[in-house]
């Protein structure tokens, strides 16, 4: 994958020079091309916004050197363009499937008050990390990149490794242990210390399960259950009482007994 990046900040993206990222640029998984687009801009002082007609606060990002950079982009591909902005959809995990399927993409990074609105024409989507509103879109970047980028064969050391995930499966991750079994009276899970493979995975889905309903129900995705889940989750309801009264986001969506659906079938 190759990654352009527009910023009037691009020593900004230092961080991509860390961690998983920097890995996968070593192994030649991704390459990163940092543009400053103050550079493309035809004025003397090399400024890059101006005042907004009609009055207002702050300076607006012009059209001219962000267009001039996009056009001067040496491309293997046919990109997708993201504009990062606080107007955009907000940023999922779906989103991050999607946009690393992509060969090539562009991030426009505004700043200042905002941007010529005749940018937007550029651009394939246009994204957001969250509702809130930060100085320039660098930062956001960074987060759409990194969360894009592991998801990508051979970055992560373990291919499970992004597969068991917090919402790669539309559920939060179950509860993860290390040594030691025992600290400041805490103590692992019996289960998890047993060998016994089927137990522990039984145990980490229903634990992912009770994490994500008591934690974060709105992302909860009922139609992503597999037929084991639901004997899991009848548990969960007879253990918890705000697990119970969420039933109604799967109960419809358990399957029948066999002889309830071999019945129905006879019916039809």
């Amino acid at each position: 994958m190759r990654i352009h990046i527009l910023s009037i900040f691009p020593e900004m993206f230092s961080p991509l020079n860390e961690s998983i990222i920097k890995k996968a640029r070593e192994k030649g998984l991704i390459e990163i091309d940092l543009v400053n687009f103050r550079d493309y801009t035809a004025s003397k002082h090399k400024n890059v916004d101006d005042y907004p007609y009609g009055g207002g606060a702050g300076m607006v990002l012009k059209p001219e050197p962000i267009f001039a950079a996009v056009r001067n982009l040496s491309l293997k591909a046919q990109p997708k363009i993201v504009l990062m902005s606080p107007q955009g959809a907000v940023f999922s995990q779906e989103t991050a499937q999607e946009l690393a399927r992509e060969e090539e993409l562009v991030f426009i990074c505004g700043h200042y008050e905002g941007f010529d609105e005749r940018i937007r024409t550029l651009a394939d989507m246009e994204i957001s990390i969250g509702d809130y509103v930060l100085t320039g879109g660098e930062l956001a970047a960074m987060v759409v990149i990194d969360s894009t980028v592991r998801l990508l064969p051979g970055v992560l050391g373990e291919a499970e490794s992004s597969e068991d995930d917090s919402f790669a499966a539309g559920f939060l991750e179950y509860p993860q242990y290390t040594r030691p079994p025992e600290f400041e009276g805490m103590e692992v899970p019996a289960v998890l210390l047993s060998g016994d493979h089927a137990r522990v995975a039984a145990w980490s889905r229903q634990a992912a399960l009770r994490r994500t309903l008591l934690k974060r129900p709105e992302i909860f995705r009922p139609e992503r259950l597999a037929a084991a889940d639901f004997p899991l989750l009848r548990e969960l309801m007879a253990e918890d009482e705000r697990i119970r009264q969420l039933s109604v986001r799967w109960l419809s969506f358990e399957p029948l007994p066999r002889s309830k659906r071999s019945r129905r079938l006879e019916l039809e």
